[in-house]
């Protein structure tokens, strides 16, 4: 089940970061996670399982000019990747962004350890950047374009 997020998942939501560390998270980003749900996480979502958060993710609004979306902080338990549930939260989050006409790109930035996911989603690779997010971990920047939003044709998008 894929519900938004409330400020009463930042324990489990912070302990499921940690399960990812090292593996996809440097523990120098903790903190940056923690700033982005206390200040940034208007558009974040949780996919829960039996009452257990097993994944989440965001997006961000405001970028070129409102006309670019970010995608944000994708976390899935280790005991659950490979089975759907990223996928499944992006193409959530896809479909929230495409209901904004103003949002033309989708922008995610994310590292080389699972930039090979988002391309099997559309996404196209943009930029890299050695050591970006902290040492060993390469900024790998990709972006999808949306079909131009019109009120005639919005409905056959979504």
């Amino acid at each position: 089940m894929i519900r938004a997020y409330t400020r009463d998942d930042n324990e489990e939501l912070i302990a499921l970061l940690q399960l990812n560390i090292p593996q996809y998270f440097a523990e120098s980003e903790v903190n940056d996670y923690i700033e982005y749900l206390d200040q940034h996480a208007d558009n974040y979502f949780v996919v829960e399982e039996d009452g257990n958060i097993i994944g989440a993710g965001g997006y961000n609004l405001g970028f070129d000019e409102g006309k670019t979306a970010r995608i944000s902080w994708d976390i899935v338990h280790p005991a659950f990747q490979g089975k759907g549930i990223g996928k499944a939260l992006t193409l959530h989050r896809i479909e929230h962004i495409n209901k904004n006409p103003a949002i033309d790109r989708i922008v995610v930035r994310t590292t080389q350890l699972v930039y090979k996911f988002y391309q099997k989603l559309g996404f196209e690779l943009e930029k890299t950047e050695k050591d970006y997010w902290a040492k060993g971990f390469d900024l790998y920047q990709m972006s999808m374009f949306l079909d131009n939003h019109t009120s005639a044709n919005h409905s056959q998008i979504i």
